[in-house]
């Protein structure tokens, strides 16, 4: 099935002052439109263009580079509008996933610090991200566009720390901006949605 760029599930000035209307009219309109439009184009050259874009990214890791960025930040992109909204972040998560975070993670504080240190460790362009392997939540940081899909794993919370992502709004401060996504902008009933697919 063709990849689509989805609208997004806000207006471009919602999650300011934490995202900006100008990152979101660049990060979305121009470089998640770019991942969509070549992804199309490799995944129709590859003969995958009848399938899943999960189905792509695994298919195409290891195997076919090209399309595999692509398809991997459609699909990452898909999930990161999601995963914020205006008003978002902080401790106040539904009580199932609490319960694994603090069972899994050692509580809400402790993610948090392991989930900023992810995203600021990463050197140069990838994601953070929290997931569920074996029956269990764990943070793990990707390079570019790979995602935890081609390591066993279902994500359930990823953050952009490509510069595209943050460099309008916070320059060259990526943990500032880590920080104001884990305070100010997570949807966690979309995480809560994606942990208990995962769970099933």
């Amino acid at each position: 099935m063709a990849f689509e760029l989805p609208a997004l599930p806000y207006d471009y000035e919602a999650l300011a002052p934490f995202m900006s209307k100008e990152t979101l009219e660049y990060h979305h309109d121009k470089h998640h439109k770019a991942y969509v439009d070549n992804g199309n184009k490799l995944a129709a050259e590859a003969g995958m263009a009848d399938l899943s874009v999960e189905e792509v990214v695994k298919k195409s890791f290891g195997t076919n580079q090209g399309l595999f960025n692509n398809a991997a930040q459609h699909y990452n992109h898909v999930h990161f509008w999601k995963w914020m909204k205006k008003d978002g972040g902080g401790n106040k998560l539904p009580g199932k996933l609490q319960a694994a975070i603090d069972s899994d993670l050692g509580g809400y504080d402790k993610f948090k610090a392991d989930f900023i240190a992810a995203g600021t460790t990463q050197f140069g362009s990838g994601w953070a991200w929290l997931s569920v392997k074996d029956g269990k939540l764990a943070i793990s940081k990707t390079a570019n566009g790979e995602n935890p899909l081609v390591h066993g794993a279902s994500p359930i919370l990823g953050v952009d720390v490509w510069e595209h992502s943050y460099y309008i709004d916070y320059r060259n401060a990526r943990p500032k901006y880590l920080e104001a996504f884990v305070d100010s902008l997570i949807n966690w009933d979309y995480v809560l949605e994606m942990y208990e697919a995962a769970s099933k």
